[in-house]
């Protein structure tokens, strides 16, 4: 019996006028005018995150049609990598041009989620541009990479508040792709990908011949 073919659903590029207009072109700083490039970029059901030069993160509710706008105290950096999740708690991992890691906790209006904006940060293992983050699916588990080859595990107590973090692999090369599933983080490098057994502590290489 021939299966019956699923249907096929055209849809039609539309630039995001109603976003791109909500974040600057340009801000002042002192005498002198930035221009303000976007960097980064993650989507759900729920947001779209855009990360900036100006170390400036905007998260668009969808919903409710709302810009909101997070930063970095301290200086001023580029916004590399920004990863979203959707699970008990909505939130957004942030990774910037120095290697600063940043969770924040969203709030949300629904009944029993988090009511206050929580911010945990990655206690300063990079020291190097973040190139990839990747989550648990519950959020307890945070995955980051960096482009001198660090991926660092990062746990989170969102109900403590504490988030605990280290080193748990060392690559010769730039990391430039991440995601974790049942205990398995695939990790792909400039050089190799590779299956990190995270309770083993074990590496399994994804073939055999090194990347040209």
């Amino acid at each position: 019996m021939a299966s019956v073919a699923s249907p096929v659903v055209f849809k039609e590029f539309c630039p995001l006028y109603y976003l791109l207009n909500a974040i600057p072109t340009k801000i002042q700083k002192g005498f002198r005018s930035i221009v303000v490039y976007l960097t980064a970029l993650d989507t759900n059901g729920d947001y779209i995150a855009v990360g900036s030069s100006i170390g400036m993160l905007y998260l668009y509710c969808r919903h409710l049609n709302q810009m909101k706008k997070y930063n970095f105290e301290g200086r001023c950096e580029s916004i590399t990598f920004v990863k979203l999740l959707s699970c008990f708690d909505d939130l957004v991992a942030v990774g910037t041009a120095s290697g600063r890691v940043a969770v924040f906790q969203l709030v949300s209006s629904l009944p029993g989620r988090n009511k206050q904006l929580r911010r945990f940060d990655v206690a300063g293992i990079h020291k190097s541009s973040i190139t990839a983050l990747a989550w648990s699916p519950n959020g307890m588990k945070l995955f980051s990479g960096d482009d001198k080859g660090k991926i660092v595990y990062s746990a989170l107590d969102l109900d403590q508040g504490i988030c605990n973090s280290s080193l748990v692999l060392e690559e010769p090369s730039s990391i430039v792709q991440l995601d974790y599933n049942q205990k398995v983080l695939l990790v792909s490098t400039l050089q190799r990908t590779l299956l990190f057994y995270t309770e083993e502590k074990s590496v399994n290489q994804v073939g055999t011949q090194p990347r040209k």
